[in-house]
């Protein structure tokens, strides 16, 4: 769920639940860190701090370890989170497969397996999906302490909020309501989200954006996605969805794309083209290591990165083009940093100075004077996104307060 502060009334129970959502992200990114501390940095009184903890430590989510040093007084009792009581499943939902995983609260991934995906239709794919996790959540039972929350993450157009998916490529739904669907069925907190977008999420949380605010995500796969995150927040609107950056144009004259377009950033740096491509080249006798049957993204970037002549031209061929989309992101939103993922960033040096080259031409300079380019260091096949809007439900509160409830009861 996306969390609008725009969208809140200040009433009591919101400001405990923004107060216990900060401090609990204040001890699971600043860890050890003593109550004096978190006092000191939150600005709260010290007897809120004594009470928050308190419930914190009551249900299993954080631990006190040793005493700092004392300067004086009794010693401070440090505190860090405490990720293995709880357990969460992630679930990515492919094109052709679908990624479950089990993950504590650390976002350490303890089990995962993958499935193939057969079924099309939203009710088949909805009846096998719940089968999936059922059969996931018997067979790990063990690991399983206790589960506190499903997400799906999927490619499309995906209503976070009102748990909707609609519209898939790989599935036919109409106004599919997958999240309510879970919730029935496994009676837990159920998340759901676009996968770039999540995956963007989880590289603020996990990965290469974690000391920025400001930074744009881009996955080229067999599409091209982006998520942007605007001070630690991911950016969606009405119909949570934000910049399409597969829909540029980045080549007036270029081939039609199934939007209707010409000449869409997708059409020219998604596997497949530069795959194509690569064979159109081979055919008309392009020199190159490279053969027809092995024209895969995997055996063009190595040979990249081997000096074949071809396939470095390739590359530097999508590098410039993905680097005009950035150019247009770059003067709209002015990030930090932008994280390129997909298995293009195997050839990771001429991806960069292809993207800097055609980004230093096309965008202002003082919007790209603190900017830097790097790649994704997390794994984009995994399920990871999905976990990130675990850890979103649990740095705005609204999952900790729901934990709270429930262990009431």
């Amino acid at each position: 769920m996306t969390f609008n502060y725009l969208n809140l009334v200040g009433n009591a129970e919101l400001i405990k639940q923004l107060n216990y959502a900060m401090i609990y992200r204040l001890i699971v990114q600043q860890a050890p860190i003593s109550r004096i501390q978190l006092a000191e940095i939150s600005h709260l009184a010290p007897a809120s701090i004594t009470k928050i903890t308190r419930q914190l430590l009551k249900n299993k989510l954080i631990k006190e370890v040793d005493a700092q040093q004392s300067t004086g007084g009794r010693p401070a009792v440090s505190i860090v989170a405490k990720f293995t009581h709880y357990q969460t499943i992630a679930v990515q939902l492919s094109r052709s497969h679908v990624i479950v995983e089990l993950y504590d609260l650390g976002a350490n991934c303890l089990v995962s397996k993958t499935y193939p995906l057969t079924d099309f239709t939203e009710k088949l794919a909805q009846k096998y999906l719940i089968t999936l996790i059922e059969q996931f959540i018997q067979e790990y039972s063990k690991k399983i302490k206790e589960l506190i929350a499903i997400s799906v993450v999927m490619p499309g157009l995906v209503d976070s909020v009102h748990g909707i998916v609609r519209y898939t490529p790989h599935i036919q739904v109409k106004e599919w309501h997958l999240a309510e669907a879970l919730q029935k069925q496994f009676k837990t907190s159920i998340f759901i989200g676009n996968d770039i977008q999540s995956l963007a999420l989880a590289e603020s949380y996990f990965g290469t954006t974690q000391d920025v605010d400001d930074s744009i995500l881009i996955r080229v796969h067999q599409g091209v996605g982006s998520g942007v995150i605007v001070n630690q927040q991911l950016l969606t609107n009405h119909n949570q969805s934000a910049c399409e950056v597969g829909h540029i144009q980045v080549d007036a004259l270029g081939d039609r794309c199934h939007c209707g377009n010409f000449g869409c950033l997708e059409n020219r740096v998604v596997n497949r083209a530069i795959e194509n491509r690569a064979k159109q080249m081979i055919e008309q006798g392009y020199p190159t290591k490279l053969t027809i049957e092995s024209c895969n993204i995997a055996n063009i970037c190595q040979c990249a990165n081997q000096g074949d002549d071809l396939a470095v031209k390739l590359i530097k061929d999508s590098g410039e083009n993905i680097g005009r989309a950035v150019a247009i992101m770059v003067n709209i939103f002015n990030p930090q940093r932008i994280v390129l993922a997909g298995e293009l960033i195997k050839s990771q040096e001429i991806l960069l100075r292809a993207v800097n080259n055609a980004l230093n031409t096309q965008s202002l300079e003082g919007l790209r004077k603190n900017l830097t380019i790097t790649c994704s260091t997390l794994n984009d096949r995994s399920a990871i996104g999905a976990f990130a809007l675990v850890q979103q439900a649990l740095f705005n509160g609204s999952l900790l307060m729901t934990m709270f409830e429930d262990n009431a009861i």
